[in-house]
This record gives C-alpha cells, sequence and structure tokens, in this order.
C-alpha cells in the first residue's frame, strides 16, 4: 500500500511538472498558429483531466489566512457563502473585533439558521485599554469557537483574528491545535489574523500570506469605507 501511494505520487509530480510546462496558453504559449496552439491545449488539458482524477483524498482542511495585507477575513467570508450556498452551516466567531456590526454580518442574516455568527471582542488594543477584559473575552471567545469545532452539524469554522489573540499572547498556540484536532474529520476550519505563529502554519494543510503592495490608507490618508473595510 505504501508503495502504491508513492508510486501515485511520483506520477502527480509528473504531471504537474508537464502541466507547467505546457502552460496556460493565451499569449504565452510560443506557437503562432492555430492547429500547433490547439495540438498544445489539447495535450494541456489532457494532463489535467489526470491532474484531478488522481487527487481522490478527502478530509477537513485547516486553512490559514495571514500578513500584514488586507484580505483575511474578506477571504474567509468568500468561503463561508460559498459553504452557504452548498446548504451546509457555518460558524463565525470574531476574536478582537466586535466594536461595529460588518456589513458582511447584515447581509449574511439572510441565510439564518445556517449561519452563527459571535462578535465576542470589543475592538482593537488601543480601544479597549486592558488586558485582563481583553483576555477574558479571547477565553470566551475560545470556549465559544470549541462548542463548533466539536460540532457535527457545521461545515466550515472561521476564527476571525484568532491569530492576533495567540500573538498578544491571550490564548496559548498548543490549546488552539488540540481543539482544532477535536473537529469531525470533514470539518474545515479558517484561522484569520496577522502574524500566524510558526507552529500554526506547520498544522495547517493551507496558508496564503497577503501582502501589502500599495494601501490607500497609508498613501492616499484614504479612511475606512463602507463596502470595503467594513
Amino acid at each position: 500500500m505504501a508503495n502504491l501511494k508513492s508510486e501515485n505520487q511520483f506520477q502527480d509530480k509528473d504531471l504537474d511538472l508537464n502541466a507547467e510546462e505546457l502552460g496556460m496558453g493565451g499569449h504565452l504559449a510560443p506557437e503562432k498558429d492555430k492547429d500547433s496552439y490547439r495540438k498544445r491545449m489539447e495535450k494541456r488539458k489532457e494532463v489535467q483531466k489526470k491532474r484531478v482524477g488522481n487527487r481522490t483524498n478527502e478530509k477537513g482542511l485547516v486553512l490559514v489566512f495571514t500578513g500584514h495585507g488586507k484580505g483575511k477575513t474578506t477571504a474567509a467570508l468568500g468561503l463561508a457563502l460559498r459553504t452557504l450556498g452548498h446548504g451546509e452551516n457555518v460558524a463565525i466567531v470574531q476574536f478582537i473585533k466586535g466594536g461595529w456590526e460588518p456589513g458582511e454580518a447584515r447581509a449574511l442574516k439572510q441565510f439564518g439558521s445556517s449561519l452563527n455568527w459571535h462578535a465576542l471582542g470589543e475592538g482593537f488594543t488601543w480601544e479597549t485599554q486592558d488586558r485582563e477584559r481583553d483576555k477574558q473575552l479571547v477565553e470566551a471567545a475560545w470556549s465559544q469557537s470549541l462548542i463548533y469545532l466539536r460540532s457535527k452539524n457545521h461545515k466550515l469554522v472561521i476564527l476571525d483574528e484568532i491569530n492576533v489573540a495567540i500573538k498578544l499572547g491571550y490564548l496559548s498556540i498548543d490549546k488552539v491545535i488540540s481543539g482544532l484536532l477535536e473537529r469531525p474529520l470533514l470539518t474545515h476550519v479558517v484561522l484569520t489574523g496577522r502574524g500566524a505563529t510558526k507552529e500554526l502554519i506547520k498544522h495547517a494543510d493551507l496558508v496564503t500570506e497577503m501582502n501589502i503592495v500599495r494601501h490607500p490608507f497609508k498613501e492616499q490618508g484614504v479612511k475606512a469605507q463602507a463596502g470595503i473595510e467594513f
């Protein structure tokens, strides 16, 4: 069985290399005439079909969205919308945040009991100015998170800004990883926020780091705007 798995992985790597060599097409392909280009894309289609066909595993994923760039929570909520669209239940627990109701919370209310949303923070540290109170709120948010992580009724659990809570020392990474291991096999969980720890990154199945290239707040003095930041 182990030999068969190794053989399949070897084949997958070969197919991945073939796909990269054949490229995406368009004007990136070197062929100038239609017939040669069509033949390249036929090969690319065949390789892609095999690549997709060989990936048969299914599991609940740990997804981490981190980095200093904008879009971490937005990406997580996109997954929430996608999951809800498939008729599955979603739970969202927001750490740190909670001083206002974002537009997403209002829009997603239409899904009723399919979505559970908890904003259990009271704002950024410079707004709350109370470390003990912040820690208590994080602990309450984590207790609520565990309920959903252990639930068989929720396909996706989003722990928004939990990375920040860990970074600030309000929640231990060991406790978080232990909690992640308690979830059902096919439950997905998303953890967002800057400064994801090395331990969490190592444990995750997918990690995306959002980096700043340009930002209107820093470069142009543009304030946070409805529909963009909240």
